[in-house]
């Protein structure tokens, strides 16, 4: 069984679909997925995110404000926390930095302090963290460090980086998350990435309704389509969709609902070698 370990599921355009985000997470279900992940990206929708997956008990929850955000509340550690008591929320964000959109200073300089008061939140939750990372390589693994975010530790979500940034990540503690990205003709380069990662570090999502996988690609992308990625990364590594389901459900729980993060500091600790 899988978990799609980060998607959007109170943006889905579910108007036509017979019973509503019921049939999607049906569809999902059928493919093997059990479990779901919805990621909040700003405080404005949280009530009407918390309300669309109320029906659902295999949905977790993180909250936070999406660094290309540019409107609405932004947040504080008090906020953040207050909000991740909520039942079900098992991470903060997403966070990050996104200098694609954020292009001159002033903006980026905003993501940054942003940034800085998500590791703080989750630091003092003892919830990890997931980053949204893109153009930001070196500043994104600076406020890591800077910031202690190890102590939480955390996932780079849709990771589409080097091996060397993905090295570097490992280092402190976080997973990487594989999306629809790796099934790109394209993106061999990322694959290279899924045959190098350890086992015991990966993880897979959809990001739906953004990016879906070939054979999907260019449609509205929804939780079921995990599986495509999943099959993706588990040939390149030479192992069975079995295997790597195995593997990510494990990772997912290990990270996210695991009774061993009770204690933020000593719950996921960074690797005690380097990557290579």
């Amino acid at each position: 069984m899988l978990i799609d370990s980060h998607c959007h599921l109170d943006r889905l355009k579910v108007s036509e679909e017979p019973e509503g985000l019921a049939s999607v997470m049906q569809r999902a279900r059928e493919a093997g997925v059990e479990g779901f992940l919805c990621v909040g990206i700003n405080l404005e929708r949280w009530p009407e995110m918390l309300e669309a997956t109320a029906p659902f008990n295999d949905v977790w929850l993180s909250v936070g404000v999406h660094p290309s955000e540019t409107e609405g509340e932004e947040p504080t550690v008090k906020r953040l926390v207050e909000l991740a008591a909520t039942p079900r929320v098992v991470a903060i964000g997403e966070t990050g930095l996104d200098y694609y959109w954020g292009r001159d200073e002033e903006a980026r300089e905003i993501q940054r302090a942003r940034f800085r008061t998500h590791i703080a939140a989750a630091r003092r939750t003892g919830k990890p963290i997931i980053v949204h990372t893109r153009d930001a390589r070196e500043d994104t693994i600076a406020i890591l460090r800077e910031a202690g975010a190890a102590e939480a530790g955390g996932v780079m979500h849709c990771f589409t980086e080097t091996w060397e940034m993905a090295r570097q990540a490992l280092d402190l503690g976080f997973y990487i998350s594989f999306s629809g990205i790796v099934t790109f003709r394209n993106a061999e380069a990322l694959r290279e990435v899924a045959r190098k990662m350890p086992a015991d570090r990966i993880l897979v999502e959809t990001d739906s309704p953004y990016l879906a996988p070939v054979p999907m690609r260019g449609k509205p992308n929804e939780p079921a389509w995990v599986r495509y990625v999943a099959e993706c990364v588990a040939e390149v590594r030479g192992e069975s969709l079995e295997a790597l389901a195995e593997a990510t459900t494990r990772n997912f729980h290990t990270l996210f609902t695991s009774s061993n993060r009770q204690d933020a500091k000593t719950a996921k600790q960074p690797m005690n070698r380097p990557c290579r």
